[in-house]
Order: C-alpha cells, then structure tokens, then sequence
C-alpha cells in the first residue's frame, strides 16, 4: 500500500514538474528583452525570399512573408499575396515565426505508422507470451 501510494505522489510531481512550470518564465520578460529577442531572432533568418515570416503584431494583426530588409530599429516585410512593402518596428511584434514551422503532414504520416505498428506487433506478441493465463508476471 505504502509503495502503491509512493508510485502515485512521484508520477503525479513528475507531470507537475514536466507541464506547471513552462508558460511562466516566457511572461516575465520585460519589453526591452523581448524586443531584443525578437531583433536577434529576425537577424538571425535572414534577408531574401527564403527568408519566410509569420509575424503577429501587437495589435493582434498578422503579416505573412519574407524579410527583404532587417535593420537596426525595424525590418521590412514583402506581403505574400499582394507583394506588397511592410515595414514593422521591432516595438510593434509580438512574436516572428518561420512560415510553416507548424507539425507538417508528413510527420503525422510517420507517427501514424509508428503507433499501427506498435498497436500490431502487440496484438501478434502478447498471444505468444501469454500461454492462457497461466503466467503471472509481463505483460499479461
């Protein structure tokens, strides 16, 4: 009983260790570093059409693709769509992301096929380890 209770307090301060704490640090930044993260970050991509941006505004707007220019106090943003000019002060983003830095189809395909195998090799072992019952101990 002892143990069983154990196993549960040490599972459940895993999980509040490995989920309660990840969304504080990112709120307690001031606005000059997150303005400086932000510069470095768009510095750090790049200029040119392969440079492709998701940025959100702090007015809750979004501008989609690629940085034709980065400088000291601001960046411009080339419109995909309409090829249009934008240029956005460092101040004024919220965050920059890579366009299409989301979970791609082809690593759903992958996971998908990972979990079918795993699900089939269980359902062809676990007959075969367990002889009707008769073990105590595995997976039966």
């Amino acid at each position: 009983m002892l143990r069983r209770t154990f196993a549960i307090l040490l599972s459940g301060l895993l999980l509040l260790t490995a989920f309660g704490f990840q969304g504080a640090s990112a709120k307690s930044l001031s606005d000059q570093q997150a303005t400086e993260k932000i510069r470095t970050r768009v510095l750090k991509m790049g200029v040119g059409v392969n440079a492709r941006v998701a940025v959100k505004l702090r007015d809750n707007s979004q501008l989609n693709g690629y940085i034709s220019d980065a400088g000291q106090d601001s960046f411009t943003v080339v419109e995909r769509g309409t090829g249009s000019n934008k240029t956005v002060s460092y101040a004024d983003t919220q965050s920059v992301k890579k366009a299409g830095s989301g979970v791609s189809a082809k690593t759903l395909i992958i996971l998908g096929a990972v979990a079918a195998g795993a699900a089939v090799t269980w359902i062809v072992v676990k007959p075969a380890l367990c002889d009707g019952g008769a073990q105590t101990r595995g997976p039966c």
